[in-house]
């Protein structure tokens, strides 16, 4: 009794009730997307609760969630630390069986199917290399520049995503590189970090400047001679002609890699991503009427249920993928500002509870919790406005999908019972 008293005084209730603030307009907004004035309800409390449609589906995940919830707050928080690995081992046999037994679905297997019930496992995985990481980078013998150490980060951490991606489900897996944060975080080199943002600059400048490869390339050899030679320094020159042939190479390599790596669709994403007007029928149908639909909000949005945009189906995926089109149709910019408003609130009161952590565990998981949804929260409105290419990235919290809500729901209430419980362990 002394434990869940303890849970009930100290749970963080600012962080419970922006949660459920984002699940309620997330069921509101996605009976808003599917609703049709041709075929509804008397009333909205009827559209709200039919479970032939995804709201009323939602409401159900909805119900599974608070459950799953109190079942965290209520267990000892101390199986999450040791059962880490044992979880991460677990999501990964999952993912091995959904590749080799799994139904393809839209050119991808990620679904486990046991009659009318099926759930996603990439998205529980997220949780469960949170785990694993925090176990791992929180031992005494762990250090930051043994090859042994990172080799072992990079397994827990690469092993799930290259499974995800061998599923088609490239999206979800890019989910994984966030990690580097919360290494980033614990005292790792800002160099990887440097280094991916540099290539990914580097790739898209190539597709965009190809037939000026060489004319770029001599421009920031001169330019790089011109800053360091000055200095005399052999060491410096020699940085900037070995980089300098690294750009050129990567430059050189981009067609092969974008022709054979990439499948059709991801071409297409990212060259709708570098010209929105590439083909606005087609490829870059989703993109184009995403950007109507949010622009004809305006300021303040056509109001609930009066979306044209989204009452007439423009918008694909209106319900999961592209529900901000919704909000930004119905509620205008300041529905918009309210929803970054409530995320940016989120993420910063996890920054603040990551950071009053003694034990070192809960504060690498916290900060696995921040870049997970800060990675959710940033791509899926930046893909829909057009600054990222559309990857099937859910919004928390807002997106239909009972795996995506699960998914959340158990990466968020872990890290708050294992706060809530700070003080009992200090008091031991």
């Amino acid at each position: 009794m002394r434990r869940k008293a303890s849970i009930i005084e100290n749970i963080d209730l600012l962080t419970v009730v922006l949660f459920a603030s984002m699940v309620v307009l997330g069921w509101l907004n996605i009976y808003a997307s599917v609703y049709d004035p041709s075929t509804a309800f008397g009333s909205l409390s009827q559209g709200l609760f039919d479970l032939s449609n995804n709201a009323g589906k939602q409401l159900i995940f909805v119900g599974i969630a608070i459950a799953v919830a109190i079942v965290i707050l209520v267990i000892d928080d101390k199986m999450f630390d040791s059962l880490a690995y044992p979880i991460w081992g677990f999501f990964v046999l999952l993912l091995i069986l959904v590749l080799l037994f799994a139904r393809e679905v839209n050119g991808a297997r990620s679904w486990i199917e046991i009659g009318a019930f099926r759930f996603q496992p990439a998205e529980f995985m997220k949780f469960a290399t949170a785990l694993a990481l925090a176990k791992y980078v929180s031992q005494p013998s762990f250090k930051m520049n043994s090859l042994k150490d990172i080799t072992m980060v990079g397994l827990f951490i690469g092993v799930p995503a290259v499974l995800i991606i061998l599923q088609g489900d490239t999206g979800t897996a890019l989910v994984f590189t966030v990690f580097i944060l919360v290494m980033f975080r614990e005292g790792m080199s800002a160099f990887p970090l440097i280094v991916g943002v540099i290539t990914a600059v580097i790739f898209l400048l190539a597709l965009l400047v190809k037939e000026h490869i060489y004319l770029w390339a001599g421009v920031e050899i001169i330019a790089g001679l011109v800053v360091l030679f000055g200095k005399k320094s052999f060491k410096r020159i020699a940085l900037v002609l070995i980089t300098s042939a690294l750009v050129i190479g990567m430059f050189e390599s981009v067609d092969y890699a974008f022709t054979n790596w990439l499948k059709p669709h991801q071409q297409n994403r990212i060259m709708v991503l570098l010209n929105p007007n590439v083909d606005p029928l087609g490829v870059g149908w989703n993109v184009t009427q995403s950007k109507i639909a949010i622009g004809s909000g305006g300021v303040s949005g056509k109001g609930f249920l009066q979306g044209t945009q989204t009452t007439f189906d423009f918008v694909p995926e209106q319900s999961t993928d592209f529900i901000f089109c919704t909000i930004g149709e119905e509620h205008g910019w300041v529905g918009s500002l309210m929803l970054i408003s409530l995320f940016i609130t989120l993420l910063l009161r996890l920054i603040y509870l990551a950071e009053r952590q003694k034990w070192k565990f809960v504060r690498i998981y916290g900060y696995s919790v921040v870049s997970i949804l800060f990675f959710h929260f940033s791509v899926n409105i930046g893909m829909i406005i057009g600054l990222f290419p559309v990857i099937g990235i859910p919004l928390p919290m807002f997106s239909y999908g009972g795996s995506s809500l699960l998914s959340f729901t158990i990466l968020l209430f872990i890290f708050l019972s294992l706060d809530a419980n700070r003080m009992m362990r200090l008091e031991h």
